[in-house]
């Protein structure tokens, strides 16, 4: 189903106001250079008095709620930035309304409550797209480049370790710290990964298997409750070192350092390795096929990654670098194509990038990761979905496109 836009364009809600709202800014800049493409934000829900201050502040002009029922006859697409736990029920409701929806990540916090979402919106036809936003960041998209082009062979094994330097502050101060309100860090986090992790494998986790452990920030004391704060009320890389940390959220009972290993449903073997309290912020793929290997050192813009092609002993040159283009800190530009792609979905019909398929498979790897790690590390394998959804979302799978050549620097030359 495609909504095609009006004379006055798409007619967009914000609903959540909270620090991830802030990718609604990217509606008008999305809209910006095609005039075909018209959409506006004029309505914003929020649950709490100190959100719709700030809808108010945002957007002056929209009309400003507090339940996301109440957008229904006013809006024609939402952005759906709330808390994890509510997602599920906030995009069923708007499917059922006919309300396009673009849904923060992750899609759901458990597999039963993802494949809801997915059923309801095969069943109604209204488009649902999940913000997977780092699917568009360039350093991804310079190592899917490289695996297409072959440069490394048939991918065999994805490896990836994160270091979340900011983990103190991003997720242990408030609901991110809850089980009950977040599940997993492997959900909330590691979705970005565990989805690039299977856009890089050609294939989704099939079989999994968690280890964790809280083990720093459970010793932590001080703590309080921060309603009516946002994550940049508190943020400072002066909150150091981690068992220094004060006001950690009332209830911090999610894992601090995990481990996860898949095999995908093409055999793929595949790793990932999440820490809270390293001093440094970033993550680091190796990507292993027949005939070489990639590893990215750095992940925003001034990076670079590196293809190692000949037998050898250890050697940080590689054979080919290429540079990460992109910015520097953060992932705005990844946030301006996915804004721009989900609303060119609603508006024209065009296939996303990202199928809700994908999205789906990245909650069911940290979900069942969790479920294994929280159950004696045992294997666990994800069930199937629906075969009618799964042909509503195929349906208009997008064609694949040959990789446009990235410039490389041949090492040694």
């Amino acid at each position: 189903m495609s909504m095609g836009a009006d004379n006055a364009g798409l007619r967009v809600a914000v609903i959540g106001m909270g620090q991830r709202s802030a990718i609604a800014r990217h509606v008008a800049e999305a809209t910006a250079d095609d005039p075909s493409l018209q959409a506006r934000v004029v309505a914003v829900a929020d649950v709490t008095a100190a959100g719709r201050r700030r809808g108010h502040d945002e957007y002056p002009d929209a009309l400003v709620v507090e339940h996301h029922r109440d957008l229904t006859g006013h809006v024609d697409a939402a952005i759906v930035t709330t808390p994890d736990w509510t997602h599920a029920e906030i995009a069923i409701d708007l499917l059922r309304a006919g309300i396009a929806v673009y849904l923060e990540k992750p899609l759901a916090i458990t597999v039963e409550d993802a494949d809801a979402v997915l059923n309801t919106a095969a069943e109604t036809g209204t488009p649902l797209y999940v913000g997977h936003n780092f699917r568009h960041a360039a350093v991804v998209r310079l190592m899917r480049e490289i695996v297409a082009r072959g440069e490394i062979g048939q991918v065999k094994a994805v490896w990836c370790r994160h270091f979340v330097g900011n983990g103190g502050d991003y997720y242990f101060k408030d609901w991110h710290a809850d089980r009950s309100k977040v599940n997993s860090l492997l959900l909330q986090k590691a979705s970005h990964d565990l989805d690039v992790i299977h856009a890089l494998g050609g294939g989704d986790t099939a079989r999994v298997v968690g280890m964790g452990s809280l083990s720093v920030y459970g010793d932590v004391t001080d703590r309080r409750d921060r309603s009516g704060e946002l994550m940049g009320d508190w943020f400072s890389h002066d909150n150091w070192p981690p068992l220094a940390q004060t006001g950690l959220n009332p209830v911090v009972d999610v894992e601090d350092v995990s481990m996860v290993m898949m095999t995908l449903d093409n055999g793929v073997q595949a790793s990932y390795e999440q820490c809270h309290f390293t001093p440094d912020y970033w993550r680091n793929y190796t990507v292993i096929g027949t005939e070489g290997r990639l590893e990215n050192i750095g992940d925003t813009g001034g990076g670079v990654v590196k293809v190692w092609t000949h037998r050898r002993g250890w050697d940080t040159a590689g054979d080919r670098e290429y540079p990460i283009d992109g910015v520097e800190d953060g992932h705005a530009d990844a946030d301006l194509l996915t804004m721009t792609e989900f609303l060119r979905s609603v508006a024209f019909g065009e296939p996303s990038e990202l199928s809700p398929i994908a999205a789906r498979a990245a909650v069911a790897a940290g979900a069942l990761a969790t479920r294994s790690l929280r159950n004696g590390s045992v294997p666990i394998d994800v069930p199937p979905l629906p075969a009618e959804t799964i042909a509503h979302f195929t349906s208009n799978a997008p064609h694949s496109t040959p990789s446009t050549p990235h410039p490389a620097q041949t090492v040694g030359s």
